[in-house]
């Protein structure tokens, strides 16, 4: 043997053991191993491969990848390639975009744009790259990209090349004679500059000129460049795009900066534009998100954004680049898809309305995946926009009526003689696709006692998917007998036999394709399906295919799809199956279909349909369906039974889907006479694009395009058979093709579900133009047939509606307008007498006006009832949002807060005074008063809240009452709700979350990872603008009730669901987010809440009534400036105010505002919550007004309401005082017209300029309420202050560390010290425990204590009191849960545990429990178990 030979031995041993494919190792016939590098060390094998002639990179790093896991982990391979004769020439240009994407990776991705601009020459062993601009190259010398690309060359030649880096001569060339241009361009410049000044300076006599387009710098008719042309930096580039994500920020040096993103669809890019002068400014403000501009400038690459950016100089605004429908009639789209789709759909229901309304559609359907939740968006865009909505629905529907048995008859299980089959074939398509394999076994009384094989010949090449699934090869069929050899033996053989097979109208719609070819008659024998028998006898399994069946049942089944071993598996999993009918009593092969109720049908296959809805019945029959379908029917997605779909079709129109719907599926798989019989069932038969089906060619389920062209000719011909409309549709998922890459990212993210590993099918919105070309195959009749003639008329057969009523619909209560006002009325009485004073009754009867006008008494009512019934139960109900505003909420109980001006009033005689003149902020801050009449001290009270900022200026507001219940009381609350109305008129509020631009980020750039993409930071933020929005799951409000009326059903409202599609949870939400059915249903704010949980509590442990507490005790008071109430110095406590724990006053950013202002009153109080749950209140506005000295607190504007009531005081009419306030508050700012108008009531220049930063504001009235109970909770502080830490920390259990706390004060210190330390470092576990230190060393600080935690004492979650000193419970100790805790504590109710084994058992901790318990010394003497030893 020589040594070429030797050597080319050694190769093919490497291939032989890394079983290269046929069709890769034909590149290497020639190829041989010149020597092998071994290092002991590194275990690494070097192969010195020689080959004859250059191998494309794609093949040769394949080889490489493939070799390298063949020896994985035994060694690590490497190879150096030489090539006998290298053409290297052919070399370069095999490999050069693979040395490109190499230079981008290990150097940077500007060098492999500079070399996408180079021209290169190979001359000998010399390559010549020539760069476009002399800047380019000299960044490529410095780069060192000559050598870079020299030494990737040779790691793929094994040649080393000299490279040559210079300027095009041409390129050179031009360059110059554009620096002489612009040098003669900069001339001109100044010229004009001196025209421009001189015009301006000129009088103006025409008057001021409309805003016309956006114009910066000079005009400019430069020819733009796509923006993926731009690779490196440029003196000057022209791009055209839309501008997207607008940022504008003025700089420490005063000047303006404005940057944007700029995209063409080609690629985005950044822009930054620095204003000139204050017209520039100007300019730059009007500059927004969705213009369209042309701008010329530079190319610079940004080190702190590391990318390129345009230094733009020149921007003009130009006409938006649109897609526009121009065909005289105008198709409709019946199927279309939103951002409702989950992670599938890209767009808002509005803006593909929108976009139908504008091409002149007359209408559109909106038909999202198994959901409805597009509808009240949709509604209001066709509203808008004035286009008629199609309301539909594609519904993944599962066949509920497949019969086990086919051809039944009535034969005795156990008796019988079987036929188990399994063909193997070259496609799924009966029709156009051939038999391969044909096996069967024969089964008598459980055995095999016959068997049949044989191979066909398909007369056609095996694709390489049928191969890998079957393990059959073009050689194993080529010599195999024909079908018409093979079928006649094999229908001998089960002649009088039942026939079996798994999944069995795939293999008999083949056999009976077979016999229809050699002109036999179809097969009559009975037919068992084993996959639909599986699923009724077996619902609970995961899946019913064949292995898993047999896995389930102990039946060995070898190399899975082949027929035979396939065949003999299902003959012995047949017979487990008849002995479990027989034991079901069902011994007859009859008898079998009777299971079809049984079947778990949400784990059937599902297949698309359309829905769409043609009448007010059909809304709420598929209001009831898809209800049905979530509720019921829920595996993954919400599947649609057959039958129920059956039972619900009344006024609705079923159209046949897209490709993955049945009939579709059937006319490329089964003889047209079967698929006329599937297309009976619908309306309407769909077809679409090739272009969207193409998919099926590409992943082999096709053989060509030509194939999804017959299977469209074909459902048109049996739509013109049977007389039922054929409809072309785009399955619309988004709006244009450059969009594609969202929907790809999406797929490519999901989550339980399929990942999509290339780019989905193009399913834009196309015009008619499009879909008339698409589908010019037909003809040019018929396609204006099923474009547009047959989708009109489908659209004009469907009625407008409304997706839900009109106006807001409460529950009906009888006689609640009149005891509304008669709670009112005696509440009022019993508290300020009878008469009632002037101002007390007009504010009732205003409001009760407004309130019983527009039939909002039964949202008070129920409300009163919810708080009476709370109030009963001995819990404090705190309220929320404007409702304090109302005083009919406070004559109704409803709320504590009283809206009427500050003033006294006698509990005995009931004489009131009121200060209506604004110099008083609150009742509360009143000095103590005696009454006049009668000598008994009065009562003080009201806020000076107006009843506007709750209803609205003309009190036609929906009021919206949230009301924060105990955390403890709520689930009692939500069920009281149910006992008023009954559990059918009750569901809870559903929310929709749709992807957060974080979340989109992090999809973007693992896509962008994993795909080998290289965006620049604009395509990504275009990419995660794309992606943001969409809808991923669904949730419910955390205390919303949406309550129907008693005369209306709640679909007439909306669909109802479980929340995240849990199908586990008990909870049942309304389908459609509460805020699009907001304003047509009540919905009560039941929430679960802290403060009243800990009122409860204190009241509980020191027997005093919370509502008994005074609310200006000057020692209460003093905690909101300094500590001296709690007997510590600022230094002992760490903090300069004791609010340490105080809702809304103990985080550092509140005691901070605290420090700034040192509130003396109540109302100051109230300011300093409206300050620190406003934007732009506080931070850099009424702080610097205070600590500069131009305001005092009590100036500042710090709720919504200040406006309002200061601006009626300053004689400003209070219709334009509410219109002002609306403005502020929704951060509108004021316009200098409104600014002026201030000034006129003599309102000063700061308050004025105050307003105009306001982003925020919050509502008095909920500050009032958080107040109170902050005051009511720092009085405990104070003089409770034991029994206050034990509710504390109670509330706060599991963020407690016992362990650390019981080591003492200097522990604490420490702890807290290192956690300060990290600063914003600190997870938010660490975060959590320093609040609860901080607290921890306050108590401590007071000669308060804390004892061990004890096995008979601790409560299972409840801190204990015992003297000045708390017991912890269980659950503070970190690893025992709180069912831990509750179970010790029930167990220890049957006496002392004897041993640590005896505590175990009753109550059944694990040892990591008793490990911790151990180590608290809770355990101390007790044996470890019952036995008594002597040793």
């Amino acid at each position: 043997m020589s040594v070429t030979e030797a050597r080319r031995e050694r190769w093919e041993a490497v291939m032989k053991r890394a079983q290269l494919p046929t069709e890769m190792a034909t590149y290497f016939t020639e190829a041989s191993i010149e020597k092998v590098k071994v290092s002991r060390k590194q275990k690494m094998w070097t192969f010195y491969l020689r080959l004859e002639t250059p191998v494309p990179p794609n093949v040769m790093f394949a080889m490489q990848k493939q070799v390298a896991e063949a020896f994985h982990p035994v060694v690590q391979v490497q190879f150096v390639v030489r090539y006998q004769q290298a053409d290297l020439e052919q070399l370069i240009e095999m490999y050069w975009h693979w040395i490109r994407k190499k230079v981008a990776q290990n150097l940077s991705p500007s060098a492999a744009g500079w070399l996408s601009r180079a021209e290169w020459t190979m001359v000998d062993s010399t390559l010549t790259l020539s760069f476009p601009s002399r800047m380019m190259t000299q960044m490529a010398v410095a780069k060192q990209l000559d050598q870079v690309v020299s030494s990737l060359f040779q790691e793929v030649s094994g040649t080393r090349i000299q490279v040559k880096l210079q300027v095009d001569a041409n390129s050179q060339a031009q360059e110059q004679f554009r620096e002489q241009r612009e040098q003669e361009e900069k001339k001109l410049i100044q010229e004009a500059m001196v025209s421009l000044e001189e015009a301006a300076s000129a009088p103006d006599e025409g008057g001021a000129e409309e805003e016309g387009p956006v114009t910066i710098g000079y005009d400019f008719n430069d020819e733009p460049i796509l923006i993926k042309e731009i690779t490196d930096e440029e003196r000057r580039v022209c791009i055209k795009g839309k501008v997207f994500k607008v940022e504008m920020r003025e700089l420490r040096s005063g000047r303006t900066l404005l940057t944007f993103n700029v995209t063409d669809y080609s690629d985005s890019i950044a822009v930054k534009v620095f204003a000139r002068d204050k017209e520039d400014a100007a300019t730059l403000t009007r500059i927004k998100d969705g213009m369209w501009v042309a701008l010329r400038g530079s190319v610079q690459y940004d080190t702190f954004a590391r990318d390129l950016v345009v230094m733009a100089n020149d921007i003009r605004e130009v006409k938006p680049y649109k897609r526009m429908d121009t065909a005289d009639e105008k198709r409709v789209e019946l199927h279309l898809h939103t951002a409702m789709s989950a992670m599938d759909g890209v767009y808002d229901p509005g803006e593909m309305v929108k976009r139908a309304a504008e091409w002149g559609h007359p209408a559109v359907a909106i038909t999202d995946h198994g959901v409805l939740q597009a509808y009240p968006d949709a509604f209001s865009a066709g509203k808008k926009h004035g286009i008629k909505i199609l309301y539909g629905l594609e519904a993944f529907v599962v066949d509920d009526g497949v019969s086990v048995v086919m051809n039944e008859e009535k034969r005795l299980l156990k008796e019988d003689t079987y036929v188990v089959f399994d063909v193997e074939t070259t496609g799924l398509s009966a029709m156009h696709d051939e038999i391969i394999e044909l096996a069967a076994v024969k089964v008598e009384n459980g055995a095999i006692v016959d068997r049949f094989e044989s191979f066909v010949n398909p007369h056609r090449p095996l694709s390489a998917t049928i191969t890998e699934l079957t393990s059959i090869t073009d050689d194993m069929v080529k010599d195999a007998p024909d079908l018409d050899a093979v079928l006649p033996d094999y229908l001998n053989f089960i002649e009088g036999t039942v026939l079996v097979a798994h999944n069995a109208r795939f293999d008999m719609g083949f056999l009976q394709a077979g016999a229809k070819k050699i002109g036999r008659e179809p097969v009559k024998n009975p037919v068992i399906d084993t996959l639909e028998l599986g699923r009724l006898l077996y619902p609970r399994l995961k899946n019913h295919r064949l292995n898993t069946l047999c896995k389930q049942f102990d039946i060995d089944l070898t190399q899975h799809h082949r027929a035979i071993y396939d065949a003999e598996a299902t003959g012995y999993l047949l017979w487990k199956m008849l002995e479990d009918c027989v034991e079901r009593e069902l011994p007859r092969l009859d008898q079998l279909n009777q299971l079809t109720g049984e079947r778990d049908v949400s784990r059937l296959r599902p297949f698309h349909g359309i829905v769409l809805v043609e009448n007010l019945t059909g809304l709420k029959n598929l209001y009831k369906m898809v209800s049905e379908s979530h509720l019921n029917y829920f595996h993954r997605t919400p599947r649609i039974p057959r039958s129920l779909l059956q039972k619900y079709r009344e006024g609705l129109i079923v159209g046949s889907g897209c490709e993955k719907g049945e009939l579709y599926e059937a006319a490329l798989t089964k003889s047209p006479e079967e698929v006329e019989a599937i297309a009976e069932f619908y309306d309407y038969l769909e077809i679409q694009p090739i272009e969207v089906n193409r998919h099926l060619v590409e992943k082999e389920l096709v053989e060509n395009e030509e194939r999804l062209r017959d299977a469209n000719r074909l459902l048109v011909e049996i739509g013109e058979k049977l007389g039922k409309p054929v409809v072309a549709t785009s399955n619309a998922h988004y709006l244009d093709a450059w969009d594609s890459p969202f929907r790809d990212i999406l797929a490519f993210n999901q989550t339980g579900g399929f990942r999509n590993s290339g780019p989905l099918s193009p399913v834009h919105f196309r015009t008619t133009d499009e879909m008339l070309a698409e589908f010019s195959y037909l003809g040019e009749e018929k396609a204006i047939e099923v474009v547009v003639t047959n989708p009109r008329a489908i659209a004009d057969r469907i009625e407008e509606m409304k997706p839900f009523p009109d106006d807001l619909h409460t529950p009906i209560i009888e006689g609640a307008e009149e005891e509304l006002r008669q709670i009112c009325y005696d509440t009022a009485r019993e508290m300020y007498g009878e008469p009632l004073p002037t101002i007390v009754e007009e504010r009732l009867e205003k409001e009760l006006g407004s309130i019983i006008k527009h039939g909002f008494a039964v949202i008070y009512l129920i409300s009163q009832k919810l708080v009476v019934k709370s109030l009963q139960d001995g819990y404090l109900v705190g309220s929320r949002g404007s409702v304090g505003s109302s005083f009919v909420a406070t004559m109704s109980h409803i709320t504590e807060v009283n809206p009427l001006p500050p003033h006294y009033v006698c509990p005995s005689c009931k004489h009131s005074q009121f200060i209506a003149d604004g110099t008083v902020a609150s009742g509360f801050d009143l000095p103590d008063k005696d009454c006049p009449e009668c000598g008994s001290n009065m009562k003080k009270d009201g806020h000076d809240i107006p009843f506007e900022t709750f209803l609205g200026f003309k009190g036609d507001k929906v009021p919206d009452i949230d009301l924060n219940f105990s955390g403890e009381y709520q689930p009692q609350a939500h069920k009281y709700t149910e006992e008023l109305f009954g559990k059918d008129y009750v569901y809870r509020a559903g929310t929709i979350s749709t992807v957060a631009q974080k979340t989109a980020f992090g999809y973007v750039k693992k896509f962008e990872e994993e795909k080998g993409q290289q965006w620049r930071s604009a395509e990504i933020d275009r990419m995660v603008e794309g992606c943001s929005g969409v809808k991923r799951t669904t949730g419910q409000h955390p205390g919303g009730q949406m309550v129907i009326p008693q005369n209306l059903e709640v679909f007439d409202f909306t669909p109802i669901q479980r929340p995240a599609d849990d199908v586990k949870s008990e909870t049942i939400t309304t389908h459609f987010d509460y805020h699009a059915i907001s304003g047509r249903l009540l919905k009560l704010d039941i929430l679960g809440h802290d403060d009243p949980t800990v009122i409860r509590m204190l009241q509980d442990l020191t027997g005093v009534d919370p509502q008994s507490i005074p609310v200006d005790d000057p020692e209460v008071m003093k905690l909101f400036s300094g500590t001296e109430s709690l007997g510590i110095t600022p230094e002992e406590l760490g903090t300069v105010t004791g609010t340490l724990g105080i809702p809304e006053f103990g985080t550092r950013f509140v005691r901070q505002m605290l420090e700034d202002t040192k509130p003396t009153t109540f109302s100051e109080l109230v300011r300093i919550s409206g300050l620190s749950h406003g934007t732009d209140v506080w931070l850099n506005n009424a702080q610097d007004l205070v600590r500069n000295g131009t305001a005092v607190l009590s100036e500042v504007i710090s709720t919504r309401d200040d406006i309002m009531i200061y601006l009626i005081y300053k004689g400003m009419d209070p219709s334009i005082a509410f219109k002002l306030m609306e403005k502020v508050r929704k951060g509108k700012g004021l316009t200098e017209e409104e600014g002026e108008l201030m000034r006129q009531h003599d309102v000063p220049q700061w308050y004025i300029d105050s307003c105009r930063k306001i982003k925020y504001m919050f509502p008095k009235a909920h500050a009032v309420a958080y107040v109170l109970m902050a005051v009511r909770i720092a009085w405990f502080k104070v003089y409770h202050p034991i029994e206050y830490y034990a509710t504390y920390f109670t509330v706060r259990a599991d963020d407690f560390d016992v362990e650390l706390v019981l080591k003492g004060k200097d522990a604490v210190k420490k702890a807290i010290v290192e956690i300060e330390e990290k600063g914003v470092s600190a997870s938010p576990k660490e975060k959590g425990l320093l609040t609860i230190l901080e607290s921890v060393r306050e108590m401590l600080a007071r000669g308060l204590t804390f004892q061990r935690v004890d096995l008979y004492r601790s409560d299972a979650t409840h801190f204990k009191v015992e003297g000045d000193s708390l017991i912890p419970p269980f659950s503070s100790v970190s690893g025992i849960g709180t069912n831990a805790a509750k179970n010790i504590v029930v167990a220890r109710q049957d006496g002392e545990f004897l041993s640590i084994e005896d505590l175990t058992k009753r109550a059944r901790v694990t040892s990591a429990v008793v490990e911790v318990l151990k180590r608290l010394g809770c355990l101390d003497e007790m044996p470890e178990s019952n036995q008594l030893t002597l040793f």
